[in-house]
């Protein structure tokens, strides 16, 4: 283990490599978080409402079946095709590859299989290997690394289900002030006043909004995303990060207004553009702080 690490250190494009390389088979199992969270979630919740309500039937009726009637998580029970149940074989899970091979569909139904999947394995593949690129095989790589994953993960459970959960935000917001007991991505002082900025600031604009308009603007999670990335980069870099989403944000949301004719009265998930911010912050987070005289 030692010799292995010492050549990552010392050979930047074999780390890069490996970097991308595991980055895609983690990108595998991050489609099935993205999946199996929420329904974990949900059935988290129905469980309680059994609890409270004495009314496990009603609970157990509206909490959605798992496929095998049996434990429902991230390991158990194997994938399978939502159409016809097919489970779905080791070699017709390798990242991309059977994607391709099975030509997006079924090997049992031909039902189409969504080209997301693969998308999502090569976005964390190609993230996993720019980070090992900017920060190299070092602490901050691997930190890199994690918080990517994190953020691919958020980024597209709030998309699906408008959701960032509090089991996968609190503990990127733990991790990060662990890391930064080293300083690893900013001072330990610095990234406890992120922490309590970020989500003091966002839970501040949002209660100001509801009671200027008796409408919620944002969701709870986002406090907490953004009291995250506060943590791993510190309070410096939280107006160039709330610029950034926010900008970006606006424009995605005009553009499917006037393109795709949606309403204003849709809710538009916010940790998405969290996110990004939080990745260019990553990798520019200091010209950014110093745009805003702040480095």
């Amino acid at each position: 283990m030692p010799a292995m690490i010492e050549l990552l250190q010392q050979s930047p494009p074999v780390a890069i490599a490996a970097a991308s390389l595991f980055g895609l088979l983690i990108g595998s199992f991050l489609n099935v978080v993205i999946y199996r969270v929420p329904v974990m979630l949900e059935r988290e919740w129905a469980a309680q409402a059994a609890e409270l309500a004495a009314a496990t039937a009603d609970a157990d009726a509206a909490a959605p079946p798992s496929p095998d009637g049996a434990k429902f998580n991230l390991m158990v029970p194997r994938s399978r095709c939502p159409a016809c149940g097919h489970e779905i074989t080791a070699l017709e899970n390798i990242p991309v590859i059977s994607w391709l091979v099975l030509r997006g569909r079924c090997s049992s139904c031909a039902t189409p299989i969504s080209a997301r999947y693969p998308a999502i394995e090569l976005v964390t593949a190609g993230l996993s290997g720019l980070a090992i690129w900017h920060l190299g095989a070092t602490a901050a790589g691997l930190g890199a690394l994690v918080l990517t994953w994190f953020l691919v993960s958020l980024t597209f459970i709030d998309v699906d289900t408008q959701l960032l959960p509090d089991n996968m935000t609190l503990p990127l917001l733990w991790l990060g002030l662990l890391l930064n007991l080293s300083g690893v991505f900013a001072p330990l002082h610095s990234a406890v006043i992120g922490a309590i900025a970020g989500y003091l600031s966002l839970w501040t604009v949002y209660w100001g909004f509801k009671l200027a308009t008796g409408k919620e603007g944002m969701g709870y999670g986002d406090f907490k995303l953004f009291a995250a990335l506060g943590a791993w980069f510190g309070w410096q870099a939280l107006p160039g990060i709330i610029l950034l989403s926010s900008v970006v944000g606006a424009v995605v949301g005009i553009g499917l207004m006037v393109l795709a004719r949606r309403g204003r009265e849709v809710p538009m998930p916010f940790g998405p553009y969290l996110a990004g911010a939080g990745l260019l912050t990553l990798y520019f987070g200091r010209p950014i702080a110093a745009y805003f005289g702040l480095a």
